[in-house]
């Protein structure tokens, strides 16, 4: 089982502790991300007329909006990937399918090579034997 982590960050500019199973570069990373947030609706002057309340409630939507909007991207990349992984399936039966169908051929052009060797050691030997008479 994971090591619990716990870790101090600086977020909003008030230092907090955050715990959780996740590396503390993970953590940092969390808390870098909000106030990455922070800082971009900071500059908003309509977000900072809002009360502070208000101001975390349009960052809470925000920040969901961002996870919903990841969540979807993985969607259609999964999509993407299964798709690929058919296509890749579908071209491979191909190559088998045309791998069988050249050695099918190859076997019946050795086929017929043999063939028209048998047949031009034939005609030697009916000329040969039509100049005989």
């Amino acid at each position: 089982m994971a090591v619990k982590t716990d870790t101090e960050v600086l977020i909003g500019g008030s230092v907090l502790t955050l715990s959780g199973y996740e590396s503390e570069e993970y953590l940092q990373k969390v808390a870098s991300y909000i106030n990455n947030k922070l800082t971009e609706y900071g500059k908003v002057d309509s977000f900072r007329r809002q009360p502070v309340d208000k101001q975390h409630i349009l960052l809470e939507l925000n920040i969901a909006d961002d996870y919903f909007k990841a969540k979807a991207q993985i969607s259609e990349l999964e999509e993407e990937v299964v798709a690929k992984e058919k296509e890749l399936y579908d071209l491979k039966h191909e190559l088998v399918a045309a791998q069988i169908r050249l050695d099918n051929t190859e076997k019946a052009l050795q086929g017929a090579q043999k063939e028209i060797q048998e047949n031009s050691r034939q005609i030697v030997r009916l000329e040969t034997e039509l100049n005989k008479q």
